[in-house]
């Protein structure tokens, strides 16, 4: 039996890290832990580019431009999304949702999904706490585990 898995060594690695400037307090946070993760395992800051969006709904947008102009390993999505009294949140938290798994199949980057979709601002906050329960944090180390993993399967 031949087992394959990712390493989270980022040594000579390199991301994008495209956020949603939408919900700010929230995705600062979480912008903030997947630097954290990233740099704590070993990609140089140099190799991070983080770029900034209005919203959530600009995500796969952004990401799939950065992933058509190459240069990196592999992308991190984050932004938040929050319920409200009206049914806007079901459709930017779905399409978002729908756009950044399409992009996460289809190309051949490795792709770490940081959407929060909350029903409050506090549970948003929980959720970008500090270190590992950050899901910033989170999505950058599968993005970091899943290009050491596509190396593998090449």
């Amino acid at each position: 039996m031949k087992e394959r898995v990712g390493s989270l060594d980022g040594a000579g690695r390199r991301f994008a890290i495209v956020v949603s400037r939408f919900n700010e307090v929230v995705t600062e946070e979480l912008t903030a832990g997947a630097l954290e993760a990233l740099t704590t395992h070993g990609v140089s800051p140099e190799e991070i580019e983080i770029v900034r969006v209005p919203g959530a709904f600009e995500l796969p947008g952004a990401c799939a431009r950065v992933i058509e102009r190459g240069g990196v390993d592999g992308v991190v999505a984050l932004g938040c999304v929050i319920r409200g009294d009206t049914p806007h949140f079901d459709f930017v938290a779905g399409e978002t949702t729908r756009g950044l798994g399409e992009l996460a199949r289809e190309s051949k980057l490795s792709f770490g999904f940081g959407l929060l979709t909350t029903e409050t601002l506090e549970q948003a906050l929980v959720r970008a706490g500090s270190g590992s329960e950050n899901k910033g944090w989170e999505a950058a180390l599968t993005a970091l585990e899943m290009a050491n993993l596509y190396g593998t399967l090449r």
